[in-house]
């Protein structure tokens, strides 16, 4: 089962970032599921990363982006401890090249702040 628990938005440089947080319980299933949603709700987006942990197993995907957004969201879910999440990120350029360090900075504080906005109101 997924559930969207919040979701947010960041632009960095005409760069928008919509980030989600989804509680779920099947790993392949449920990310296969939410991938379809985002694919069909951002069709601009160029790039559709996440990071989920179910029961200790995790995976990520950076779908082509540079900065390896995959894994700064799965250490995220890490830092905060969220097993039986996942964190999805579409990304719609906005013309403007953010570099390595940029897209994962932006991917960090776009996934960092629906964690925490969850968390505040949880």
């Amino acid at each position: 089962m997924v559930e969207e628990l919040l979701a947010g938005k960041m632009v960095d440089r005409k760069s928008k970032f919509y980030a989600h947080l989804y509680k779920i319980e099947n790993l392949d299933d449920d990310v296969a599921n939410i991938q379809k949603i985002h694919n069909k709700k951002y069709k601009k987006a160029a790039h559709h990363c996440y990071a989920a942990i179910v029961n200790g197993v995790d995976a990520s995907r950076n779908d082509g982006e540079v900065g390896s957004p995959g894994r700064v969201l799965l250490e995220l879910l890490h830092e905060y401890d969220l097993d039986g999440y996942m964190i999805m990120v579409s990304r719609i350029f906005g013309g403007i090249k953010l570099g390595q360090g940029g897209v994962a900075r932006a991917f960090r504080n776009s996934g960092r702040g629906v964690i925490n906005a969850y968390l505040e109101n949880k």
